[in-house]
């Protein structure tokens, strides 16, 4: 059966360094043209997930399949893939036009025919006026530009982009990330992102895949994952700050058999809420603000408010929780 071009689909994959398991079992679906995001703490294999569709890497078991092809034993360089690394792997000898036009080169297609498709390339990110400079002349933004354009060159079914952004500072990885939406829009071309920022996250995947310990724990709409984790550790890892956990529910309401969930955002300052809180610490963002507030039994709540809250560390507050996330105790899923 002949599957679209740029569908991905891995089946109980597996990886183990030693005793590390990387990954364990993944089971993920991507279908043509869809953006999707890895996300999750440092060690949960994400990279290693990338790895072993391009081909760096080789499972222990499970197939990744590519185009609805096996491409078990498929050389990298013969996968219709290409990868674009957190550090650029650019050749700091050679020119930017140079660097695009290596890989073309490789393949033995006709230098005026490479200059030519890596102009277009260059111009379509940006950095047409760039071509004659050496990699240390250029900016981190300017370099991974280069690094996505020769990834481009490529043609290829599938893009990896292995935290790509991780180095940019925080302006530039704003406005690089725009710039990797505008292109995939554009080019429709199948997309998995690897990051541990969960903003980017968020803003750059169709879906969104959480990874832990090399496992998937959920997957789904950006929207859909914040507002309906699968369990505590999604609860608590996707939002800055975390969403509040409760064993048993406490101050939230209580129940031994569940551990009670509630965003920053949904706790609501209110004169005649069931809440009682100290304030602890305050932190203006400008924007906003977020309340670090400590209750009776100990419980610390985490507030999100808007700027200008007009409360200081030691005040009392009244809270009220105006939506609920209920999680098995014993389990973490939700119920």
């Amino acid at each position: 059966m002949n599957e679209p071009r740029g569908t991905i689909r891995l089946a109980a994959l597996t990886r183990s360094y030693g005793r590390t398991t990387a990954v364990d079992g993944v089971d993920l679906d991507v279908s043509a043209g869809e953006l999707i995001t890895l996300v999750g703490p440092s060690g949960s294999g994400k990279s290693t997930i990338l790895r072993l569709i391009a081909g760096l890497d080789r499972p222990d078991g499970g197939r990744v399949l590519v185009d609805g092809a096996d491409v078990a034993g498929v050389p990298p360089h013969r996968r219709a893939v290409a990868m674009v690394f957190q550090d650029y792997a650019l050749f700091p000898h050679l020119t930017v036009l140079s660097n695009l036009t290596f890989g073309l080169r490789v393949r033995r297609v006709r230098r005026a025919e490479a200059d030519r498709r890596a102009r277009a390339a260059a111009d379509r990110l940006g950095i047409g006026d760039l071509l004659d400079r050496y990699p240390d002349q250029m900016s981190g933004g300017q370099r991974q530009r280069v690094a996505l354009a020769r990834a481009l060159l490529r043609d290829p079914s599938v893009y990896l982009l292995d935290e790509p952004l991780a180095s940019l500072d925080a302006p530039l990885r704003f406005a690089t990330r725009a710039d990797l939406l505008a292109l995939h829009r554009e080019l429709r071309t199948t997309t998995i992102h690897v990051t541990h920022d969960q903003h980017e996250a968020m803003t750059l995947g169709d879906r969104v895949v959480v990874l832990a310990d090399g496992r998937v724990r959920q997957v789904g709409p950006p929207q859909q994952v914040y507002d309906e984790p699968a369990d505590t550790f999604v609860a608590g890892f996707l939002g800055s700050p975390p969403m509040n956990l409760v064993p048993g529910g406490g101050v939230l309401g209580g129940d031994p058999a569940l551990t009670l969930g509630v965003r920053p955002e949904d706790l609501t300052r209110d004169d005649a809420g069931p809440i009682t809180a100290t304030v602890e610490a305050v932190e203006a963002l400008g924007s906003e603000a977020i309340l670090l507030t400590r209750c009776p039994d100990r419980t610390r709540l985490i507030v999100r408010t808007g700027p200008r809250p007009g409360v200081a560390p030691g005040d009392e507050v009244r809270l009220r929780a105006d939506r609920l996330h209920q999680f098995d105790a014993a389990t973490g899923r939700r119920r």
